[in-house]
């Protein structure tokens, strides 16, 4: 497995991070009010595949949102009401799972924390000293210092998906073609992100298909991926050469 694609273990506390997005106003950058776990899921793509999904919470409270995380395919962990559990029932049960799975499934190398909640700093402590990649995802307002500072790598909620430095899609390509850009800049930004040292063809068809598995370039209009490259350089939208041994395309990155 190149150094860039990891296998993840994702651990939602969704009641700090929804409490979290709740606004409170007079700061800069304040989300709605339901956080969209749909777009950190695309965005930890980017660094692999997710192996586990798990989400904790007292669901009675947010009964609103228990469709659209099963349907991103989400085990939903019930703790009961935490006056009558105690503050940190949700926390223990995360914890516990969490280093279940770190030493059950050797494969996963990746652990990701959804909360800023500081009490989780002794379990990223742990996670790291059993070799594990550890990241998390909190909101500016609600993320504790401790928290952040201690793993690998922490995502603001309210960054994500912020506009970056990829070209504007042509108004001549039709509509058909839109999309298949848009997956292949958002694609190219992430690889870029993450450092991928190479970004051949196939690498980035295979990223483009973790973030839709549905991706077919023939529906957009291509015979192959190939060719989609190809009309992108021939515009002035990204750049590539030849792989001297493959004889593949290898995109160096955007135009300008």
């Amino acid at each position: 497995m190149p150094e860039y694609e990891h296998s993840l273990a994702v651990f939602i506390d969704y009641e700090n991070l929804a409490l979290g997005a709740t606004p409170k106003g007079g700061g800069k950058r304040i989300p709605a009010s339901t956080p969209d776990i749909g777009k950190i899921l695309e965005r930890l793509v980017e660094k692999g595949r997710i192996t586990a999904k798990r989400a904790y919470s007292d669901w009675q409270r947010f009964s609103g949102v228990v469709g659209d995380l099963h349907a991103l395919g989400i085990e939903l962990t019930e703790i009961p009401d935490r006056p009558r559990t105690g503050k940190n029932s949700a926390d223990i049960r995360l914890a516990v799972d969490a280093i279940e799975l770190c030493h059950t499934k050797d494969y996963i190398d990746t652990f990701v924390i959804v909360s800023g909640d500081s009490d989780f700093t002794p379990l990223v402590s742990k996670l790291k000293e059993n070799g594990k990649t550890v990241i998390g995802v909190g909101m500016y307002d609600s993320t504790s210092e401790l928290l952040s500072a201690n793993c690998d790598e922490f995502i603001f909620y309210e960054d994500i998906g912020m506009a970056a430095d990829a070209p504007v899609i042509p108004d001549s390509l039709p509509q058909e073609k839109r999309r298949a850009y848009e997956l292949l800049f958002e694609t190219i930004e992430a690889l870029q992100r993450e450092n991928a040292p190479t970004m051949h063809s196939s690498l980035i068809k295979d990223t483009i298909r973790r973030k839709a598995p549905q991706f077919n370039e023939q529906y957009h209009g291509y015979r192959s991926f190939t060719r989609l490259l190809e009309e992108a350089q021939d515009l002035g939208l990204i750049t590539m050469h030849k792989d001297a041994k493959s004889g593949t395309w290898v995109v160096e990155g955007f135009t300008g």
